[in-house]
């Protein structure tokens, strides 16, 4: 590919030089969102910053296609990298595509909604409008095997949620009460950016997902299509499709930090990759 020349030298050229083909950038966000481990980071603002900048940064760009495939994970991140994706898209004032492949739910959804528009195939999964938390509860065991759990706190909330401790009512309102200020962030985020929402809002926001096909009819998504097919009808057959590589760092980087004495070990590695699967297996995936 030649180099692009600045506007002044170009007109100089011959009219078949000066053609310049239509550019659009395409970013790949898969897996889960949040740290995953180490390993295997999942999708964050800091794994996916660099990556942002180098599509809106392309020179000459006609449109950002960003391809989504992910369950979700830490609404944080989410909202993280929704915000600078809107921020480089206003900044460069460029249009942003989203194009959902296997799954965009929850989180994965919520970055999707920086798009201007949403596109994805008719048997995609798109939704999961809501926020959940996930423990597991081992005070049985522990009291079965002998055990006996000693923790030591300043605020009485420190140890909200401990695992290896009965479950305490106080704590889990505590806990719905946060999930519902996320959600409130939620539902106003997806209500502001898909103004044309085709059902009550109720029925949206409760966490259930849809196909792509179900989804356009409610205003979920735009249209049903893919990257190759929506691109070249809309910036001709000659399009100019740049993929940018998602930079999450080298496999000797990450050995290094799971070597590192604040690494994980062989348990946490295997319980963040269950976590991980779970995540991908709600949607049968």
């Amino acid at each position: 590919m030649p180099l692009a020349l600045p506007a002044p030298l170009r007109a100089l050229l011959p009219r078949r030089f000066r053609e310049t083909r239509p550019r659009v950038a395409v970013l790949r966000l898969s897996g889960a969102i949040g740290a995953v481990s180490p390993i295997r980071p999942g999708l964050s603002i800091g794994t996916v910053a660099g990556s942002l900048e180098r599509a809106f940064g392309m020179a000459g760009l006609s449109a950002v296609a960003i391809v989504i495939n992910s369950p979700g994970g830490s609404p944080a991140q989410s909202h993280l990298i929704h915000r600078r994706i809107r921020a480089l898209a206003t900044e460069k004032k460029v249009p942003v595509i989203a194009f959902v492949e296997d799954v965009a739910a929850s989180g994965g959804y919520m970055i999707a909604c920086a798009a201007d528009e949403i596109v994805a195939d008719p048997t995609s999964v798109v939704g999961s409008i809501g926020v959940v938390s996930a423990s597991f509860g081992f005070d049985r065991l522990i009291e079965r095997i002998g055990i006996e759990r000693r923790v030591h706190t300043q605020g009485e909330a420190k140890a909200m949620l401990d695992p290896f401790r009965p479950e305490d009512p106080a704590d889990v309102a505590r806990l719905k009460r946060i999930q519902a200020d996320v959600q409130d962030l939620f539902t106003g985020l997806v209500s502001a950016r898909r103004p044309g929402l085709r059902q009550d809002g109720e029925s949206l926001f409760t966490g259930a997902i849809w196909t792509g096909r179900q989804a356009v009819e409610l205003g979920l998504i735009d249209a049903l299509g893919d990257l190759r097919s929506v691109m070249r009808a809309r910036f001709g057959e000659t399009v100019d499709l740049r993929v940018v590589a998602e930079a999450r760092g080298s496999l000797i980087a990450r050995l290094l930090r799971r070597a590192s004495p604040g690494g994980i070990g062989i348990a946490e590695e295997a319980l963040g990759a269950i976590e991980e699967r779970a995540a991908w297996a709600r949607f049968g995936l």
